[in-house]
């Protein structure tokens, strides 16, 4: 096995197992781990003093900035992309990365966004649906989670990044689109939710195969940071019972699954729970109140994130990314069930600074048993 280069030494050695155990609300691990699902190109190239251009880059920069795990991407996310017109053919063409299938998240540099249509998608009718260019599930390269075996140090997992199935069927078809189709067209979004459920369930079975997953992470936003984005109904219908179906099959192979979405989710966080999920991700600030969270539902599941992105980490300054992550460990690490994180993602405009400040304090004041 090819170790990642360690010029620099993590500040501690990887130990999936003590994740799992937050992940799974087994007690007070040895450590309050530290989990992000995405980290901007930018901010990976300044911490590692050059680009992660390769899979034994990305291993280094996850083993280096501390973490137990690597996030590989897979499924439908890696293949259709935001922004498309309803003339747009190559839509589900894979982006890649020096030859190999897409296998960090949220890694392209600023010039390179891509956005959700607002208005008209790529698919707005049964016509449109069944000419538009679907990916394979059996043919998408998965060889980035055989691969990154030769690259992973002791201890180290790798978690899936699957998720998409509400955010799949409204980025093709444009959020206007969609919501009209709700009245206009229910046959046409039946089958738009069952295209995506096929392809991410085939996938899913592919990626359960690997050895080297240790944890499957389903991001889907469903709200904003005021309210839902569709109705509870709508989520009950179309998107839960997919959930309910992959949380099962991980939890048939002794494996954690991950909740992500961002915004206000109230009405429907008895359904996420219900769908088997084990751990809630990042608990956004202004959508609701972790502390709150943690006396509600902390001992049926792991809270992670809530590092605020608005202010702290963007704006903010060491000390006060310190101050904040000291008090979210003081008042929701006891007894185990959390994990620090940002409130989304580090993204390209979290300074450097600020970015070690949330990581160096998660490691002085994270290690059981903690101080008072």
């Amino acid at each position: 096995m090819t170790s990642p280069a360690t010029s620099a030494k993590p500040p501690r050695e990887p130990n999936f197992e003590n994740l799992r155990r937050a992940l799974l609300l087994q007690g007070e691990p040895e450590y309050v781990p530290l989990v992000e699902f995405g980290v901007d190109a930018d901010v990976k190239a300044a911490f590692l003093g050059r680009p992660v251009e390769t899979l034994r880059d990305e291993v280094e920069f996850w083993y280096r900035a501390g973490y137990d795990f690597v996030p590989l991407q897979a499924g439908i996310r890696s293949f259709i992309r935001p922004g498309l017109t309803a003339g747009e053919r190559g839509a589900a063409a894979p982006r890649q990365r020096s030859g190999r299938g897409v296998y960090s998240v949220y890694s392209d540099r600023e010039t390179d966004r891509t956005w959700a249509e607002e208005g008209r998608g790529a698919i707005a009718s049964l016509d449109e649906f069944a000419r538009f260019p679907w990916p394979d599930p059996d043919s998408m390269d998965l060889s980035a989670f055989a691969e990154v075996r030769r690259y992973l140090p002791p201890g180290m997992k790798v978690i899936a990044y699957m998720g998409w199935t509400f955010t799949s069927v409204w980025t093709l078809m444009g959020m206007e689109t969609f919501c009209y189709a709700l009245y206009e067209q229910p046959d046409l979004i039946r089958r738009m939710y069952d295209r995506v459920w096929w392809i991410q369930s085939r996938v899913l079975l592919r990626i359960l195969e690997f050895e080297s997953v240790g944890a499957v992470a389903h991001p889907d936003d469903l709200a904003y940071s005021e309210a839902l984005m569709v109705s509870p109904k709508h989520l009950r219908e179309f998107v839960f019972p997919w959930y309910r179906w992959s949380c099962a099959l991980a939890r048939e192979r002794g494996l954690p699954s991950i909740f992500h979405s961002d915004g206000r989710l109230y009405p429907v966080l008895d359904d996420i729970l219900a769908c088997g999920f084990n751990a809630l991700h990042p608990i956004e600030p202004k959508a609701m109140d972790i502390v709150d969270l943690k006396r509600r539902i902390g001992d049926r599941v792991c809270l992670i994130g809530n590092i605020d992105l608005g202010y702290t980490l963007t704006r903010g300054t060491p000390a006060e990314v310190e101050a904040e992550v000291r008090e979210r460990i003081r008042a929701l690490a006891p007894g185990g069930g959390y994990c620090v994180g940002s409130s989304n993602s580090i993204t390209s405009y979290v300074p450097l600074d600020n970015y070690n400040a949330m990581r160096e304090a998660t490691f002085r004041y994270g290690v059981y048993p903690l101080a008072a």
